[in-house]
């Protein structure tokens, strides 16, 4: 049959023999769809894949996005509390008219349990939103139990007392035959600014303005 093929006249195909024919229409058929394949079905099994990746990715963003959605307003509620929590804890600061005393009370607390204030020394207020912060240049000498006895007696005032350490150093006192230690450096404390003070302050940045 194959000789029958190399036989074909390809100028007079009609006059080959049936078998050689039905033969060489089988395998153009056969080179047909394999070139078909490579041409076109492979492109779009690539391209099927492709479409499937994305729908899994966009199945998945929508999916995470309705999951949002719906905790929504369980988002919203913890948000309102905590900006509630924020307000009770802020308005717990002392206020302007309190800091001068504030500040008495923390020195004064201070030398009751023994520390010695070599230095207590309040600089410039500095003003944010809704707080002020107010650095105090400290030098206080003591025990490592007087110190922790200080910090629990601050924390136990009436109003909410915050001290942050910045540029604070402790070490030893001189002497051998001492353990006293040396707390040197600038603690923060903070005030609440309330919205008559907002108001003023804003009301005086306008007139500046305007001036």
């Amino acid at each position: 049959m194959l000789n029958d093929i190399r036989d074909i006249d390809f100028k007079d195909v009609g006059s080959a023999p049936l078998a050689a024919r039905t033969l060489l229409i089988v395998l153009l058929g056969i080179v047909l769809m394999v070139a078909g394949y490579f041409l076109l079905i492979k492109d779009k099994q690539e391209e099927i894949r492709r479409a499937q990746g994305t729908e899994l990715t966009l199945r998945q963003d929508f999916e995470f996005k309705q999951q949002k959605a719906a905790n929504l307003e369980s988002y919203r509620k913890q948000l309102a509390d905590m900006e509630d929590m924020l307000e009770v804890m802020v308005r717990r600061l002392p206020g302007k008219t309190e800091m001068d005393k504030l500040l008495v009370d923390v020195s004064q607390t201070a030398l009751g349990v023994g520390i010695k204030n070599d230095l207590f020394r309040p600089g410039a207020e500095i003003v944010h939103d809704f707080y002020a912060e107010k650095p105090i240049a400290i030098k206080m000498r003591g025990s490592f139990h007087q110190f922790g006895e200080f910090v629990g007696s601050v924390a136990s005032l009436p109003r909410v007392v915050i001290l942050t350490m910045n540029d604070i150093a402790m070490r030893k006192a001189k002497g051998d035959n001492t353990d006293e230690l040396v707390l040197e450096g600038t603690v923060k404390t903070y005030r609440y600014v309330d919205e008559n003070e907002t108001a003023e302050m804003a009301a005086s940045k306008t007139g500046e303005g305007g001036s």
